[in-house]
């Protein structure tokens, strides 16, 4: 399933887990990862832009985890890593500028390929105005065979994860953390039910705890993934507006519910339309757009 290389990369990104663009200069040097263990960390540290002590402490531990077998133990826990170079690998995120090395899927791996994908997403105080708003926007999305994408945030996230299968479609959630630790617990029961029949999906080794910078690094891949963002609630500065950022950096479609001007939650959405967002209250809009 996997080649020679793509079996190195496994063992580096679990000891170096960072974006390809992190990697690639080593790969121009060394194409098929062969001189990992062996080489001169201050050769190393130079290609990594890391200090020679973490470019000595990084060939120690290649050395260490050189023969472990990845792929085994990945299996196990029903965990499947995907590198950049596999066949498997999203055409779309290879646009990003800095694109995930390797992404750790538990469930539908087919939904990755899937030609229509729409994020949803919003504040993690989301009210049942959300809820509302989606019973309006999912189905057609549904009917249509798109992917509803979303981080697994309490609030608008799970909101959207719910909505999808609710009605008989499908979801991807992006993780901040590694599968070892699902976030927000209050979501275990929903990630659990996502992987089984749907998508989990995170850029980071199992063993990585959540922590403040993961999130917005996730918020690129929901944008990546995704043909267009729709936001439902969400306050004017928050990581939704990060996500947001993100697809208008990639091109991408924004989408804003318009809410009521007495809503805290609803000053990010109507000032987003007022920036030119496309106001949205039926999921058959955006069908209309992306067809």
């Amino acid at each position: 399933m996997y080649s020679p290389v793509e079996r190195r990369l496994l063992c580096l990104h679990y000891i170096y887990p960072v974006p390809w663009n992190r990697i690639r200069q080593l790969i121009e040097i060394d194409p098929n990862l062969e001189k990992l263990a062996t080489i001169n960390p201050e050769l190393l540290s130079k290609i990594l832009n890391i200090t020679t002590r973490k470019a000595e402490r990084l060939t120690a531990r290649l050395k260490e985890y050189d023969q472990t077998p990845f792929e085994l133990l990945y299996r196990r826990e029903g965990i499947t890593p995907i590198p950049f170079t596999h066949p498997h690998y999203p055409d779309k995120l290879k646009q990003l500028i800095d694109p995930p090395a390797v992404l750790y899927a538990k469930g539908a791996i087919s939904l990755l390929h899937n030609p229509t994908k729409i994020a949803i997403i919003g504040s993690r105080k989301a009210t049942n105005y959300s809820r509302q708003a989606l019973s309006f926007i999912a189905p057609p999305l549904v009917k249509h065979g798109i992917v509803i994408v979303s981080g697994l945030a309490k609030g608008a996230d799970a909101f959207a994860h719910e909505a999808a299968m609710e009605y008989g479609g499908k979801t991807i959630a992006v993780l901040g953390s590694g599968h070892f630790h699902v976030y927000p617990k209050e979501n275990a029961e929903l990630a659990s039910r996502i992987e089984t029949d749907q998508l989990l999906l995170t850029e980071y080794p199992p063993y990585v705890q959540p922590a403040k910078w993961t999130f917005p690094m996730r918020n690129r891949i929901i944008s990546g993934l995704s043909d267009a963002v729709v936001v439902t609630e969400s306050a004017e500065k928050s990581g939704t507006m990060s996500t947001v950022d993100h697809a208008l950096d990639h091109g991408k479609a924004v989408y804003a519910v318009p809410g009521p001007i007495t809503s805290p939650l609803s000053i990010g959405p109507n000032k987003l339309i007022d920036e030119g967002a496309k106001p949205v209250w039926n999921g058959f809009q955006i069908v209309e757009t992306v067809f």
